[in-house]
């Protein structure tokens, strides 16, 4: 493997894979059904649907990477005791590496919904499960072992959207450079793509997608599943931010059927948190990648079901609770809805922003975009905390960020800890009362940032990243027409300031909750927004018992 995955192999890989002892084996029996294979038989195939765990009771099995070139990477060879799989199992998701029998084999297949079961009852042996699942995707995420192929110039706002929605997705893939990179003129060769016909994306399944949107992407790669129209769910949370993944998690373990729909990522605003330092048991700071996917994982163990990316298109009351619709022709039904569906980015209002926002101008910092600006020059609008956040993390990546604030000084708006950070970094200049005035670029890509600060002397910089974090609005379009009461701003009205005895969190709509930051009078806060989450679980347990019909 590369060298960043052999070393975690290295310090983890006793972790990573395990060989479980006789007893444990016994253990798993009550959960799976035995199976047999030939020498040379396949167990698991990237891109295709696989029977679930595979533990091994006798024989050896070699896991693989598959290369278009035919020229496969071993990964690791599991004897008797060791377990095939990593996190797609917990839902069912296609396989990511190849697998065959070296000899003749005994296993045991335990599918995606005992799989469950075993994590939940079995709660030491599936916490030595659980972390094994987690460590092998951070493996192949590293390498980009298992996912497909992106095809392309790596600041083409294509590929850039593409890698965007793999990351935040936390899907393993691989961008091949066509300008410089042998291997991908080579794949553009066989499969006679012209160089203006660029991305294309080569799915572990063979299949090759021309530029495709996130949605025929990730039914491609089998992330997209198919909704059972005939189901009736307890509740649909709208949003896989901290909110919606809170009630899903809280939801799910108590028992309650539970499907989350997000139309981009799970992990919300949140998600774009370079590092979230003041949220309650992680002193030393954690990504908010890293909590969320954490949420997200910790929501499929329960049972949740997630559907992303699928944007819902309406809500309206229907027999015995609520029809949902969706933007790719499914439809559901629920008891109870809960609405998490968060906030939009603000846009800047400065002439020609759209020409750039492909492939120059960013609302995320994550690592990906770290790269794009390492050693230049980058420009960063807003005061707040997540601004402060990516100020500090891009600091670390960028030669100069300049930090554009609107107000008098950053204590007004940030959070102390990150206003003396900032202060500290000898790279990042704040410029106070600043207002962008202009930006000039060429074929899509920005060259030059113009802004004015308190002094009004006009300054131009050669930047070609433009980070925006300059507040959000209420993502609650998709209410049009369900009745659901909204303020001035567009945020959903809960609680009192619907009716008088309306508890917190629900809406004028009885059986539909608000949570988190499309809440009318919310706190915008990680924290404040998962424990919303939490108490509404409480609230649809009380609604769900009373009546099943919204009154």
């Amino acid at each position: 493997m590369a060298k960043t995955a052999t070393s975690i192999i290295a310090t983890r890989g006793y972790q990573m894979f395990p060989v479980l002892e006789t007893a444990d084996l016994e253990r798993l029996r009550r959960f799976g059904e035995p199976r047999s294979y030939d020498a040379g038989e396949t167990l698991a195939k990237a891109g295709k649907l696989g029977p679930g765990l595979i533990v091994l009771l006798a024989g050896t099995v070699d896991v693989s990477q598959h290369h278009e070139s035919g020229n496969n990477e071993l990964i690791v060879t599991h004897g008797p005791g060791s377990f095939l799989g990593e996190l797609s199992q917990l839902d069912g998701r296609p396989a990511l590496v190849d697998a065959f029998a070296r000899e003749p084999v005994e296993a045991l297949i335990i599918p995606a919904h005992r799989l469950r079961a075993l994590l939940i009852a079995e709660a030491e042996l599936g916490e030595r499960i659980m972390r094994a699942l987690i460590l092998r995707r951070v493996g192949l995420l590293e390498t980009g072992s298992g996912g497909p192929l992106i095809i392309g110039q790596p600041e083409n706002g294509d590929v850039l959207r593409l890698q965007g929605f793999l990351t935040r997705n936390g899907h393993p893939h691989q961008l091949l450079n066509f300008d410089n990179d042998g291997e991908a003129k080579a794949l553009v060769d066989r499969f006679k793509v012209r160089s203006d016909q660029l991305p294309v994306v080569l799915c572990p399944n063979g299949e090759l997608l021309h530029n495709p949107s996130e949605n025929k992407l990730a039914r491609c790669l089998g992330l997209l599943m198919q909704i059972d129209p005939s189901r009736v769910y307890d509740v649909v949370i709208v949003g896989a931010g901290p909110a919606g993944l809170a009630t899903a998690v809280y939801a799910a373990s108590e028992g309650l059927s539970v499907l989350v729909v997000d139309c981009r990522a799970f992990g919300g605003q949140a998600g774009a948190s370079a590092r979230i330092e003041n949220y309650l048991g992680f002193p030393t700071g954690i990504s908010g990648m890293a909590l969320m996917a954490r949420a997200y994982t910790q929501a499929q163990k329960f049972g949740a079901e997630m559907i992303i990316p699928s944007e819902i298109q309406g809500l309206r009351a229907g027999d015995g609770g609520y029809a949902i619709s969706l933007s790719d022709d499914q439809q559901t039904s629920a008891r109870a809805v809960v609405i998490a569906s968060g906030a939009r980015y603000r846009r800047l209002q400065v002439k020609d922003l759209d020409l750039y926002e492909s492939s120059s101008v960013h609302y995320w910092a994550s690592p990906l975009e770290g790269q794009l600006c390492a050693g230049q020059e980058i420009a960063l609008v807003g005061g707040g905390n997540s601004a402060g956040q990516a100020a500090v993390y891009l600091a670390s990546k960028a030669a100069k960020v300049w930090l554009l604030i609107r107000g008098q000084s950053l204590a007004a708006s940030m959070s102390r800890y990150l206003v003396d950070r900032i202060s500290a970094l000898s790279n990042v200049e704040v410029i106070l009362q600043s207002q962008i005035t202009a930006l000039e670029g060429k074929n899509g890509i920005l060259q030059r940032v113009h802004w004015r600060g308190g002094t009004k002397e006009e300054v131009c910089r050669p930047i070609s990243h433009l980070f925006l974090f300059i507040g959000a609005e209420p993502n609650t379009d998709w209410l049009s027409g369900s009745g659901a009461a909204l303020d001035e701003r567009g945020f959903v009205l809960t609680g009192p300031a619907v009716a008088g005895d309306r508890p917190l969190l629900e809406t004028n709509l009885q059986g539909v909750f608000a949570v988190g930051d499309v809440r009318a009078g919310s706190i915008k806060r990680v924290a404040a927004a998962v424990g919303e989450g939490a108490q509404a679980v409480a609230l649809l347990h009380d609604y769900l018992a009373s009546t099943a019909i919204p009154r």
